[in-house]
């Protein structure tokens, strides 16, 4: 930041708009220092707004929650890298910059268009959530082609033509021309988007499509190839935002990553939908963050943010200009339909595959690789936590895009309490599932005030807060407590109470060429909690009480009507589903013996959701088939590929559009074509999650 001018107004008289005076001396720094920061936070804040306007115009005419938006944004910036290398040598750095500038958006609009085309497209009529799954999709695999294609090193700014690289000279003062450029080019882009869909034919259309849809088509106009230039559009904004950006700070491929929650804050405050609240978010959240928080309060500058980001959910979801949201669209779909066994039959196969991975661990060292053990027993613990998820996304439709927070939280607490407390594994898996309850109840509360998206956005929104609060939680205490960046490790464990156990490691059984002994044993501790976490929730929704939640899941009005208190109902069955992954968390890190602050970052979230939908939500067994699936492709997809989140992603997207109620719903999908019936009967759409069975 420069501001020293001081040879110039030490001379006294007048420099620019300044005023020398004996005050105005003393003050000229600050002043200068203050305008650089307002700038700053301009320049940040116009690249917020045209990120945001895309994402805000997206939703307002599609109701679609783009989660990919930052990885168009990524890709924008990575595009404009290619362009400038392919036509530098042409036409120097200058126009190759503008180059970019112009060719970049219009390859990533086209990319957008061809999203909404081929994947969004066929969504629509479903529950909005299937958007936010199907677009989290295209985050694992834009992400991985930007891997693939440009390689994981992060990149220098991008070459800038000379007119807007120099300095200009303000109240003797240098300042980089470059924010200038931002700041008008930015402005001058969301003034032409605005008048386009206020001012124009094309406008109009598009604002009468938001409205009513068919009314549209009933006109004779083709509303889906306008839904299509809207989509495409948007992901330009965001390639354009992408691209000035790099000017000043660079390529990286997880670029998309760390924008798409400051993104989600700026269209909560400024109102899902409205291009005016997208404006003034962006420009308010910029200011307060460069200008403010980074200068003033960099601790706690993400954590101010996320509070304002569930301060607005709980006091106005609709956020300063946006309107009432009416979630439209169809139910979750779960995965309770697919079953083509007997309650008895799929009880006794249950039980015979239980039997089966109690076997497995005798066979490891000699039949195969401990290898395999330890990659049971991850896939073992993540089923757990998708059981928990499923439980609350299954069977009350609440999609939870924060549940990393629990996972986070078990393994984290257990951690503490091992280093500073007891190496008890009892006593840290215990304090964790207290703490775990508590805060579920204490989030629960608190988001199950707000209804779907809405929902989502605060959950996600709680898990970012305590992800950030793992690196600075040590700085604003004065001791290490979580160990920042550099996580908790090094802490050994025994099972039993007041210093009276064991330590796996000093337990081995030996018979033959039989080795059970350390993994092998904590192998059997994992399966023992998922089985028993399985009973419980199943005998749960077996009672009145998950009798409830199904209703309140299928339609929660006449449950209310009923008498029932849908709050009261889904506060509960946040507070199971938290306090089971919280469970999960805390095995985990027995297992690992270590923890790190990834462990709650907000791709944990969408992976479990990813397992649940794989597996088949609704069902308990489903979400559990799904992580044997999730880390099964992981190992197949590893041996051939590093890129193998790429083929995983498009598994995923294919899954919600063409099986959306998962793999336990293949045996419906093929019966058909195995017995040469021609297809579904008519009617089986008819709900049968509360049907006898259900749960199993």
């Amino acid at each position: 930041m420069v501001v020293d001018s001081s040879h110039q107004l030490l001379a006294g008289g007048s420099v620019g708009w300044l005023d020398i005076t004996p005050v105005t001396l003393e003050l000229a720094p600050l002043l200068l220092g203050g305008f650089q920061q307002l700038l700053d936070g301009l320049t940040v804040g116009l690249v917020y707004v045209l990120l945001a306007a895309g994402l805000s115009v997206i939703f307002g005419v599609m109701h679609v929650i783009n989660f990919a938006h930052g990885e168009l944004f990524a890709l924008g910036a990575f595009f404009a890298v290619s362009v400038m290398a392919a036509t530098g040598s042409i036409f120097g750095g200058g126009m190759a910059f503008i180059a970019a500038l112009v060719v970049a958006p219009i390859i990533v609009g086209i990319i957008g268009v061809g999203m909404e085309r081929y994947a969004v497209q066929p969504l629509y009529g479903r529950n909005p959530l299937y958007h936010i799954l199907l677009t989290f999709g295209f985050v694992i695999v834009i992400n991985d082609l930007i891997y693939l294609f440009w390689g994981t090193g992060t990149r220098p700014p991008i070459s800038r033509p000379d007119l807007i690289s120099g300095h200009v000279t303000i109240a003797g003062a240098n300042f980089s021309v470059y924010p200038f450029f931002i700041i008008i080019v930015g402005s001058a882009i969301a003034l032409a988007v605005w008048a386009l869909l206020e001012h124009t034919r094309f406008g109009l259309i598009i604002r009468a499509g938001a409205q009513d849809r068919q009314m549209v088509k009933n006109l004779g106009i083709g509303i889906d190839r306008y839904y299509s230039l809207v989509f495409g559009l948007g992901a330009a904004l965001a390639a354009i935002a992408g691209i000035i950006l790099s000017g000043r700070t660079g390529v990286n491929p997880d670029m998309g990553m760390s924008i798409i929650i400051p993104a989600f804050i700026i269209v909560v405050l400024g109102g899902l939908g409205s291009f005016k609240g997208a404006a003034v978010g962006g420009l308010l959240v910029g200011i307060l963050q460069e200008s403010i928080l980074v200068p003033y309060f960099p601790a706690i500058e993400s954590m101010v943010l996320f509070l304002l980001m569930i301060g607005i959910l709980l006091v106005r979801p609709r956020g300063l200009f946006g309107t009432e949201f009416e979630e439209g669209g169809g139910d979750l779909l779960t995965g309770t339909r697919g079953g083509l066994l007997e309650d008895g039959t799929r009880l006794k196969l249950g039980v015979a595959m239980v039997g089966l991975l109690a076997l497995a661990p005798l066979g490891a060292g000699w039949l195969y690789s401990t290898y395999y053990v330890t990659l049971l027993v991850r896939m073992l613990i993540w089923g757990l936590f998708a059981l928990a998820l499923d439980f609350v996304m299954g069977y009350t439709g609440l999609v939870s895009l924060g549940h990393a927070l629990f996972w986070g939280l078990g393994a984290y607490v257990a951690a503490i309490v091992l280093i500073n407390v007891t190496g008890s594994a009892f006593v840290a898996v215990a304090v964790a599932l207290l703490v775990g309850a508590i805060i579920a109840w204490i989030v629960g509360y608190l988001s199950i005030r707000v209804h779907g998206v809405y929902f989502a956005m605060i959950t996600l929104a709680f898990a970012e807060l305590y992800y950030d609060m793992l690196y600075h939680l040590d700085g604003w205490v004065g001791r290490e407590i979580t160990g920042g960046s550099e996580g908790l490790f090094g802490f050994s464990t025994y099972y039993g109470i007041g210093g009276v156990g064991i330590e796996l490691s000093d337990v081995g059984i030996f018979v033959g060429p039989i080795s059970v002994a350390g993994t092998e044993l904590f192998f059997y501790i994992v399966l023992a909690a998922l089985v028993i976490t399985f009973l419980v929730t199943r005998r749960m929704l077996q009672s009145p009480f998950g009798s409830v939640l199904m209703a309140i899941r299928e339609n929660e009005e006449r449950a209310r009507f009923l008498g029932y208190n849908p709050t009261v109902y889904k506060r509960r069955a946040f507070v199971v589903s938290g306090t089971f992954a919280t469970l999960a968390g805390s095995l985990y890190v027995l297992n690992s013996g270590a923890v790190f602050p990834d462990a709650a970052e907000w791709l944990k979230s969408g992976e479990v959701i990813v397992m649940v939908l794989l597996g088949g939500m609704g069902t308990l067994y489903g979400p559990i088939i799904g992580a044997f699936a999730f880390y099964g492709l992981e190992e197949l997809f590893m041996d051939y590929t590093e890129r193998w989140r790429l083929v995983l992603g498009i598994t995923f997207i294919l899954f919600v559009i063409f099986l959306p109620r998962g793999l336990v719903s293949l045996p419906e999908k093929l019966t058909p074509y195995l017995t040469n019936r021609g297809g579904p009967k008519p009617g089986t759409d008819a709900p049968a999650d509360l049907q006898r069975g259900d749960g199993d």
